[in-house]
């Protein structure tokens, strides 16, 4: 909600008051808070109106009637997960607060079925061989692959527009006439699909020199053999109020070896950890390149994204990670996608 601040009124504030301010804000609720706009409640005019039931009068203290343990979110939560609390809690808008507790926005059910449609391009690599994944691959290209009852690049496409997202390049090579009959213009998909034809394997940032003009705005690159749901439209933003030339997003990722591992130090024993897990930051596959980045790659030349971005930061370009947290899979083995398939229902559907 953009002018969420109308929704702010103080707990010594009568009832009276509070319903002019629910009136004017038009969204069903009203945020108490302290003089530094800590959240002490939430009062809906529902809950007034059983205030008033109980015998409470207009004069009454907002601090009366208010719902003092409300459900909140915090600031630069996946829009996902900020959806699925409404629809759990049944509510249409819920209060955003910082780690101190300090208002700074509310979320309406509006803001999260409706995102603003944004200008930025989404390139999609689709043009791998998959050979990993054996004989379903044989004849289909990875990214067609049915994964639930649609393709896997279809989900992609779908998640990216529901984030704003409507121009589109898919850059293809193997059996590209299978993505390209199927997506056409994007025009029954409600977007904007244009294609980069690899005559030749480029890499992750080769296929980039095949863009037939500049962009003038930030884009997005993403490999398109992954299942995942992210707040696209928010890591974008980051990129943007961080000055980044390049982002890379990143995320957690554990491994537990399976045996005692020991410490040693001239053939004597200091210490056994068993089983210890392994935590690394690992890249996911999806970055986003200002035209400033996208300068620097060269033409027809087989270039991967670390090596792109190595060469940006040897070059004193803002190179930046944006950690994400949502529903994430690499689809690369056979395992990977009975796995996604297993998943489909529960966080797509």
């Amino acid at each position: 909600m953009k002018q969420w601040e109308l929704t702010l009124i103080g707990p010594d504030a009568p009832l009276r008051d509070a319903l002019t301010v629910i009136d004017r804000a038009g969204c069903q609720m009203a945020l108490v808070v302290d003089g530094e706009r800590r959240l002490l409640g939430t009062l809906s005019d529902g809950d007034i109106r059983r205030s008033l039931l109980r015998g409470s009068a207009l004069t009454d203290l907002v601090s009366q009637a208010m719902h003092r343990n409300p459900t909140c979110v915090t600031a630069g939560g996946q829009r996902d997960t900020i959806l699925a609390t409404m629809r759990r809690l049944g509510v249409h808008q819920v209060p955003i607060i910082d780690d101190r507790g300090v208002v700074v926005g509310l979320g309406t059910l509006d803001d999260f079925l409706n995102a603003p449609e944004r200008d930025n391009w989404v390139v999609i690599m689709a043009g791998g061989l998959g050979t990993r994944l054996q004989e379903l691959t044989a004849h289909t290209p990875k990214p067609m692959l049915k994964v639930g009852s649609e393709p896997l690049l279809q989900t992609t496409l779908g998640t990216y527009a529901q984030c704003g997202f409507k121009r589109f390049y898919f850059a293809v090579n193997y059996k590209a006439e299978q993505i390209e009959s199927h997506f056409g213009n994007g025009e029954k998909f409600g977007v904007e699909i244009r294609y980069l034809r690899e005559r030749e394997r480029m890499g992750t940032a080769g296929a980039l020199s095949l863009l037939p003009e500049s962009p003038s705005e930030p884009i997005i690159v993403a490999n398109g053999d992954l299942l995942t749901r992210q707040d696209f439209g928010a890591m974008m933003d980051r990129h943007v109020a961080a000055g980044a030339d390049a982002t890379m997003a990143v995320r957690d990722y554990e491994m537990q070896v399976p045996f005692g591992v020991v410490r040693e130090l001239d053939g004597k024993i200091e210490t056994i950890e068993e089983k210890p897990v392994q935590r690394f930051i690992i890249a996911a596959g999806i970055y986003i390149l200002s035209p400033s980045a996208l300068r620097h790659v060269p033409p027809n030349k087989f270039t991967d994204m670390p090596s792109l971005f190595l060469d940006l930061a040897g070059k004193g370009l803002s190179t930046r990670c944006h950690f994400i947290d949502g529903y994430w899979l690499d689809i690369g083995r056979l395992p990977d996608y009975e796995l996604a398939n297993s998943d489909f229902e529960k966080a797509f559907k």
